[in-house]
């Protein structure tokens, strides 16, 4: 493996044919997957982080890629107990993932999804928080910088983007890891390419450097994640 640039490679989930069944057990690797690491809690402890610096009574959050909704409702359960009102709308390009989302949420009244392309969001979907969660390595190079300015430009407060490290260890590693704990050939074989398109911190350094208007933050975090926050500088939301 050559890990000195960013795959192109395709991941088997992104076959829009795929069979229901298929794509569902797949979702439950994971998610299964991702609490074993701790991946969901990244994001999570971000949001908070936002929260407790700008204290408002209410907020709206938009998760861009949203998949089955796994991130929308354990955020929605971590809020609700520390009593903060919230109302969250995932957006997902496909209409039998948000099949499963909505199913998997029936419960959450405050949370609603809509299919869209990310990029197509318009003012209607201005936010406070937008969270974004193993999205964007999907998303080739020439097409980063409008996907993060489209972030800037509807949220408020600010926004978390939490993705993968792409590293040699990082890609061993999960073979691993998924030799025990993961069941689904397609779930192994997507971490294994998702790892692959993910992005070294320099990478992530030299997209933030061509958004100037909002205060960067961007931390590695375990397991082989990192995650990148932008705050809303004041005076934007003026």
């Amino acid at each position: 493996m050559d890990f000195s640039l960013r795959s192109r490679v395709a991941e088997k989930m992104d076959d829009p044919n795929m069979a229901f069944e298929m794509l569902q057990e797949a979702y439950e690797d994971i998610n299964k997957c991702n609490k074993l690491l701790g991946g969901d809690k990244i994001t999570i402890q971000e949001v908070w982080k936002l929260i407790k610096r700008t204290k408002q009574k209410s907020y709206t959050i938009l998760d861009m890629g949203s998949g089955d909704g796994t991130m929308l409702r354990k955020l929605s359960n971590f809020l609700t107990e520390r009593k903060i009102e919230h109302q969250m709308t995932g957006i997902d390009l496909r209409e039998d993932v948000l099949e499963i989302a909505r199913k998997q949420s029936e419960e959450y009244l405050n949370i609603t999804y809509k299919k869209m392309d990310i990029l197509k969001a318009d003012s209607g979907f201005e936010c406070d928080i937008i969270i974004n969660t193993l999205t964007m390595h999907h998303f080739e190079e020439e097409r980063l910088e409008t996907f993060l300015n489209q972030f800037v430009s509807l949220a408020k407060v600010g926004v978390v983007i939490n993705d993968l490290q792409r590293s040699k260890w990082a890609y061993y590693l999960f073979k691993v890891f998924s030799f025990f704990f993961i069941r689904t050939e397609v779930a192994k074989y997507d971490g294994l390419v998702s790892i692959s398109k993910g992005f070294t911190k320099n990478e992530l350094i030299h997209l933030s450097n061509k958004i100037p208007s909002v205060i960067h933050t961007i931390r590695w975090r375990w397991a082989f994640r990192y995650v990148w926050v932008m705050q809303i500088k004041q005076e934007n939301n003026i």
